[in-house]
């Protein structure tokens, strides 16, 4: 299977087209040539569809985020960004800059609307969607009709992957900031102010969205399927994502329909997926080969697609800069950055016969007397630069990592099919359920699996599901989402060391639950406002 590289573009675009209002300039794509120059070649629309995906893992178009898409960024890209506040308040990263990174208020769960990773996170999500809706807008039927019919096919392929891109980042938006602007390829170019919608209008565009595409999205064993681009199952995925967390965004069960779409996926119903033998492997620089499990990575290559953000961030950023232990090389890297750590709840969940049980301890102590000192809390050893021969694959000091994010796996399908039976959704059986998370534990436990490892029914709770989402997807981005739907983020049925900014945690506001739109963005937009702050 081939690859698809995100090379970095200038892409043409209209000053007008982000989404934000006409008022914040400073949020306007940098441009240098424009659509009519761009859309004149059948090849042209593969080279703007590599932007759309690059968009998720860079900052500019220039290596390392040079010349970069909005100027009032902060310099980092989407997946940073999302990596912050999908990790930082939660029970699992123990962040060490909290003042120079100015990460202090999400570690403290304490933000409020001019907090800079909530306004980062908010117009990367709207300058991927404002790339999206422009591509889309010249893909339409129209436009493409003068390209051979083999051309059209191929660009109607593409048209339904920046669909699901778009609806990729749109779920974002809703996850993290519930009630937002709104914007599509149909609506006017220029000045323009979008509507507020609704957690509820936004969930059924996203479910309107990727039921439409299906039939124009490839299945990962199609001929023409290259590794890095959505298929059929990436967009049941992200299906079965939105309806597993239904309750919190639009206060409706839809477990039902989490299991239908965890099931196509499971059945091979738009091609083949199986667990990786070895867990490791999936967080490495040759992920890519792991194919057979990762169901949609956002690729990164240190010499196509450099950034000092999304894994380059993680791996770098696991691997202490104080310890007299920790070798960086053991990573595949050539420094740490050391920004950030386990917190002690996290680690505790492990058995010390889990293969997922991948922490540095040496020279460390679990739990966190302060929060901020790299002493306290394990380092992380789960993402590493190194190829399956344990070699560096890149000098990370000139081109960052080689290793892809994997935004879907299959273990986190397993692992949501298991907690929607668990909540009562019909499709599928405990007996199942058990089956699928049975598979996760055997490959953690490996020889171990029998004594240690194998769970019974009577084991298969949901405050089980919760820990093992835990240990199986710890550092991918899932763990706040997680937390919300148990009810665990904000209350106090959970606490953990540092939570709301008391060493032996506290509960918090439930606005925290989300995030607020930021004040640059209400000040632009008069239909704009936040419910809680």
């Amino acid at each position: 299977m081939n690859k698809i590289y995100y090379f970095l573009i200038v892409l043409g675009l209209s000053s007008s087209l982000l989404t934000s209002c006409e008022g914040d300039l400073d949020q306007y794509p940098h441009t240098e040539t424009t659509s009519e120059d761009v859309y004149t070649t059948a090849a042209n629309y593969k080279t703007v569809l590599a932007k759309l995906y690059a968009s998720f893992v860079i900052t500019g178009q220039e290596k390392g985020g040079g010349n970069s898409d909005i100027s009032s960024n902060s310099g980092y890209d989407y997946m940073r960004c999302f990596f912050n506040l999908q990790e930082c308040g939660t029970d699992e990263v123990a962040s060490t800059w909290l003042e120079g990174d100015n990460v202090g208020n999400l570690t403290y769960l304490s933000w409020d609307a001019d907090d800079p990773w909530v306004s980062d996170m908010y117009y990367r999500i709207y300058y991927t969607i404002t790339l999206c809706n422009e591509f889309i807008r010249n893909a339409s039927d129209a436009n493409i009709s003068k390209f051979t019919d083999d051309e059209q096919a191929e660009i109607i392929h593409y048209r339904a992957e920046a669909r699901f891109l778009r609806a990729l980042a749109y779920y974002h938006a809703l996850d993290f900031y519930r009630n937002i602007p709104f914007v599509t390829e149909a609506d006017p170019v220029g000045a323009y102010t979008p509507p507020r919608y609704t957690s509820q209008q936004v969930f059924d565009y996203i479910v309107s969205e990727l039921t439409a595409i299906n039939d124009n999205l490839l299945s990962n064993d199609a001929t023409n399927f290259e590794y890095g681009r959505a298929s059929k199952a990436a967009a049941w995925t992200l299906l079965a994502k939105l309806y597993l967390n239904a309750e919190v965004y639009i206060n409706a069960n839809h477990y039902t329909d989490c299991i239908t779409y965890c099931n196509k996926i499971i059945n091979g119903d738009g091609g083949a997926y199986a667990l990786e033998n070895d867990f490791t492997k999936l967080f490495n620089a040759e992920n890519n080969l792991r194919d057979n499990e990762i169901i949609f990575p956002l690729t990164v290559d240190a010499e196509h697609t450099v950034t000092w953000g999304a894994t380059t961030y993680i791996i770098c950023g696991e691997v202490g800069t104080s310890s007299d232990y920790l070798k960086p090389a053991d990573y595949g890297i050539a420094s740490g950055w050391g920004m950030f750590r386990a917190r002690g709840e996290l680690s505790a969940l492990y058995n010390e016969n889990d293969g997922r049980n991948l922490f540095f301890t040496e020279g460390q102590t679990q739990y966190l007397d302060q929060i901020d000192n790299q002493s306290y809390g394990y380092f992380f050893k789960k993402w590493t630069n190194l190829t399956d021969a344990g070699e560096a694959a890149s000098n990370t000091t000139d081109g960052g990592v080689n290793t892809d994010y994997p935004m879907f796996r299959l273990a986190d399908v397993y692992l949501m099919l298991a907690e929607s039976v668990l909540r009562g959704g019909n499709g599928s059986s405990v007996t199942t359920a058990l089956n699928l998370v049975n598979k996760l534990r055997e490959r953690a436990f490996g020889d171990n699996y029998e004594t240690n490892g194998k769970l019974s029914t009577a084991g298969l709770t949901l405050n089980f599901i919760l820990n093992e989402r835990a240990r199986e997807l710890a550092l991918e981005c899932t763990r706040r989402t997680d937390l919300i739907r148990f009810g665990k983020f904000t209350t106090s049925d959970y606490l953990w060391q540092w939570k709301g900014g008391v060493k032996d945690g506290t509960s918090v506001d439930s606005k925290y639950n989300y995030y607020p739109i930021p004040t640059s963005d209400l000040t632009a937009n008069p239909n704009l406002y936040n419910d809680e702050y």
